[in-house]
């Protein structure tokens, strides 16, 4: 039981760094080099296409139990305490406010999901013909 415990904790904290580094990304302090990385970690973690798919036995969870918490370290460690600190505040008013609601950019990581698989099947298309 204490596991299980440890384990929603690290969950929450997990989720709130992405919501900490979602907001920082958009902070105009916050370093280009920070900012794509921040991205990245945030567009993988929310995105319903995994580098290792999740129904291949054990490999498939790996990217979500190290590839996450990983990137989030990284982009954590590359924008200035400052910003993280600041992005940690907004992120708990926007809790008790509501989650907010970025169609903008939930329809930009949907296009690209779209298009880039259009281009895989284009080469998996060529590749057989």
């Amino acid at each position: 039981m204490d596991t299980l415990k440890k384990l929603r904790s690290f969950a929450r904290k997990l989720k709130n760094n992405l919501f900490v580094l979602y907001l920082s990304y958009k902070d105009p302090r916050t370093p280009l080099f920070a900012k794509i990385v921040a991205i990245c970690v945030v567009a993988y973690a929310f995105s319903p296409i995994d580098l290792i798919p999740d129904f291949i036995p054990v490999l498939g969870y790996l990217d979500d139990l190290i590839l996450v918490p990983l990137g989030i370290a990284l982009a954590l460690k590359l924008v200035p305490s400052q910003i993280i600190e600041d992005s940690r505040v907004r992120a708990q008013e926007m809790k008790k406010n509501g989650k907010p609601k970025n169609w903008f950019v939930g329809t930009l990581f949907i296009t690209v999901w779209i298009l880039f698989a259009i281009w895989i099947g284009k080469l998996i298309y060529n590749w057989l013909s």
